[in-house]
């Protein structure tokens, strides 16, 4: 059984950084391709970032040049580096791959305000 579990998350300042962790179990880490959506308060969960397992990336135009995904596979883990917060930043942050079906974590809570 696959299980994501993201932590990281809190509140940040405008400009601020966070880095969000994404812990896999249960599943073939190094082979799979690790993704970050987001969700914030009445919209649609959105696509942020993504790393295959030969560790290319591919970033949504409204985070490129300011986050920064990675893993470690030897922890099973994904990471999203979060620099040049901004207010619309704000959502819930979801950890994802796909095997068969998606596989989503619990998400972690990110507010960017002064």
């Amino acid at each position: 059984q696959v299980q994501l579990v993201e932590s990281g998350g809190g509140l940040v300042q405008p400009g601020g950084s966070l880095r969000l962790s994404c812990v896999a179990s249960g599943i073939i880490f190094n082979i799979n391709t690790m993704r970050w959506y987001r969700q914030a308060p009445g919209k649609q969960r959105e696509w942020v970032a993504s790393i295959t397992s030969g560790g290319s990336t591919n970033y949504a135009d409204s985070v490129k040049g300011r986050f920064t995904i990675s893993r470690d596979n030897a922890k099973n883990t994904a990471y999203l580096q979060m620099n040049s917060l901004k207010y619309e930043d704000t959502a819930v942050y979801y950890c994802n791959t796909y095997i068969g079906a998606n596989s989503w974590g619990q998400g972690t809570q990110v507010t960017v305000s002064s």
